[in-house]
């Protein structure tokens, strides 16, 4: 009668191939986001609102028609929350495009609470 023997790994028990391993990571907290603001003036076209909401933060002609009235009733409006990266540089294209038309369209961002 021939005995097999079979042969188990070297390895201690803990090291073996199959273990598991969980990592955990530390809870990290979201960054803050920024609401980018479009204010209200006298002075900028309507269809420059428009234009730039087209432009810059990719709504639609209704969706930007819509902001843009919600600008000139209330005299300002949300046209978009991003990380503080992204809003800086929204706030700055908007201000140099309206800048470069001579329109005095204002654009800012603040901390969302």
């Amino acid at each position: 009668m021939l005995e097999h023997q079979w042969m188990m790994s070297d390895k201690p028990d803990d090291e073996s191939d199959s273990s598991v391993l969980v990592e955990t990571r530390p809870k990290t907290k979201r960054p803050p986001l920024y609401k980018v603001l479009l204010l209200n003036d006298d002075y900028t076209p309507m269809e420059f609102v428009v234009h730039v909401l087209e432009r810059f933060f990719g709504m639609t002609h209704a969706q930007a028609f819509e902001i843009m009235l919600t600008v000139h009733k209330k005299g300002v409006a949300v046209v978009g929350v991003f990380s503080h990266e992204i809003a800086e540089t929204k706030v700055g294209q908007v201000m140099d495009f309206a800048r470069r038309h001579q329109h005095p369209l204002q654009c800012t961002m603040e901390r969302e609470e």
